[in-house]
């Protein structure tokens, strides 16, 4: 077989087995039609974020006391503020804000959930039964008062807004990935393991946090959404982020009371917005916990 002979079978290869991802994409898609609808949602808020100050017609933070409360048309598609600011150039660099604040919150509380719930599991005992008390403390608040005393302790800002939501996450993971780490403890290799003198942070993060990985992906779905609606919230009640960064909440807060009757496109836009983004990543969290979770795969 020559050398272009190899090429050729390895660009077949390639391409079969790039045929078979977007035939296992599109076999999903269809096994999951609610999934893909929150997948493309996500997948356009992403683009939104990335591509922001190409998409945006005009400045976000740019008042133009000419151009206040304009109704959508021509020139404003989705109209302007009582500042003059262009809604739709906000909304954009909101998606911005709102995946910047609802990743990282996730993604840290999270983290620290899945390792925090894999040592509880690991360790058990007395460890164990005092770090679940703990646990069931952070939890008998609900999220957004916990984020509220949070905010109110550091102050309003962009950063202590991902830590307020970070926080409340930790136990909601840690308490899901331990019952799943339970389990795990009581394979043999983990046995073996502890047999042949690995230390504890190797055995939990090598040998038991990755066989979590399912609840922990699924946790970090759905906690997104949720992140992006405390955010939002926040925002609207002046403890979240601050003017100028555009935020769908700030949006909220400066004309869904004052100008919901006269101008009512100031609060129904950033209002569809945020449901469009929780609902999106509610679906798409759904069909990822449908996928990895074994018990919910359908035949």
């Amino acid at each position: 077989m020559t050398a272009a002979d190899v090429t050729s079978v390895s660009e077949i290869d390639e391409l079969r087995s790039q045929k078979t991802f977007i035939e296992k994409s599109a076999d999903m898609f269809r096994k999951q039609p609610l999934g893909a609808v929150g997948f493309f949602v996500v997948l356009a808020m992403i683009i939104m974020a990335i591509f922001a100050n190409y998409l945006a017609p005009y400045d976000p933070t740019l008042n133009d006391f000419a151009a206040m409360l304009i109704a959508p048309g021509a020139d404003y598609w989705l109209g302007t503020d009582q500042f003059g600011r262009d809604i739709m150039s906000r909304l954009i660099y909101g998606a911005r804000t709102a995946l910047f604040v609802g990743f990282a919150a996730s993604f840290v509380g999270a983290t620290c959930g899945l390792v925090l719930g894999v040592m509880s599991a690991y360790f058990g005992g007395t460890f164990d039964l005092i770090f679940q008390r703990i646990m069931d403390v952070f939890m008998s608040f609900p999220l957004i008062i916990m984020a509220l005393a949070i905010v109110s302790i550091f102050g309003p800002s962009t950063q202590n807004v991902i830590i307020a939501i970070t926080i409340p996450f930790i136990p909601r993971c840690a308490r899901v990935v331990r019952s799943n780490a339970l389990a795990i403890r009581e394979i043999p290799y983990v046995d073996a393991a502890r047999a042949l003198g690995f230390g504890h942070a190797r055995i939990i993060l090598r040998h038991m946090a990755p066989n979590v990985m399912a609840p922990f992906l699924i946790m970090l779905t759905s906690f997104v959404g949720q992140a992006i609606l405390t955010e939002a919230s926040l925002s609207y009640l002046g403890l979240g982020v601050q003017e100028p960064t555009p935020a769908w909440g700030l949006m909220l807060q400066g004309g869904a009371e004052e100008y919901i009757e006269s101008e009512p496109w100031i609060a129904i836009f950033p209002g569809v917005a945020i449901s469009l983004a929780v609902f999106g990543f509610n679906l798409f969290g759904d069909s990822v916990r449908d996928v990895l979770d074994p018990r919910l795969r359908t035949q």
